[in-house]
């Protein structure tokens, strides 16, 4: 591993929800609590759901967000940011969580395939008079003018990756010598192809990961352990 870290020109590092966990963020399926233990997750993610219910949505997006304003990134966040400190432009982060966690570790670059939740975008194709900055108070806030909505900046059932993302991170899995995925199960496509990606055009795959994920089979070796205690030994043999 210290030599394949070593060789390497260019890192690219998929993280997934199990990253995250380890800071104490709930993963999309874990039950909620409460209030919003009477409503499904799928039904507070699509745009379906928003139109039909848009306050009830906001509300779950905000009520989201405020738990993760008491969430730090760990040592596993840390170790990734530090490596991309130290090795300007070799590493590129590829990211399907929408919590921000990477930023806050102090990474740079990071392309959030599932978009971020702590942004929010038009609902509807904005007009000339959709200006975020100065959106009316509501609930959710909305267009004073043409009464266009704001939702949630990430990506919900049934929508594209945003394209501009997906295809820098198809990019550098192309490119890469070798590509660490961290976290995730591997069930969630298209950004679990791009291991496999990676693996087609000669990179080396190693998963970081507790428990068997999707992708074993994509990996030419398996590092059975949290990010939180693998990446800062890992990184620091580059």
């Amino acid at each position: 591993m210290r030599q394949w870290l070593q060789g390497a020109g260019h890192i690219a590092v998929l993280t997934g929800a199990g990253i995250s966990a380890e800071s104490g963020v709930p993963t999309f399926r874990d039950t909620p609590t409460g209030y919003w233990a009477q409503f499904r997750a799928e039904d507070m993610a699509t745009e379906a759901g928003f139109r039909a219910h848009p306050g009830r949505v906001w509300d779950w997006y905000q009520h989201r967000r405020d738990l993760l304003a008491g969430v730090q990134p760990h040592a596993g966040h840390v170790a990734l940011a530090d490596f991309q400190r130290h090795y300007p432009g070799r590493l590129t982060l590829i990211t399907q969580n929408v919590d921000g966690l990477h930023q806050r570790a102090g990474s740079t670059g990071v392309l959030c395939l599932h978009g971020d939740i702590f942004a929010n975008r038009w609902l509807d194709t904005p007009r000339n008079c959709c200006h975020i900055d100065h959106a009316a108070t509501g609930h959710p806030p909305y267009c004073s003018r043409c009464g266009n909505l704001l939702r949630p900046g990430v990506v919900w059932f049934g929508e594209a990756l945003p394209y501009a993302t997906l295809e820098a991170a198809q990019q550098a899995a192309r490119a890469c010598d070798l590509m660490l995925v961290v976290g995730t199960a591997g069930a969630v496509y298209p950004a679990a192809g791009l291991a496999q990606v990676a693996r087609q055009a000669g990179a080396r795959v190693v998963i970081v990961n507790p428990a068997a994920s999707a992708l074993d089979d994509v990996a030419h070796v398996l590092l059975r352990g949290t990010a939180a205690s693998v990446l800062p030994v890992l990184l620091a043999a580059a």
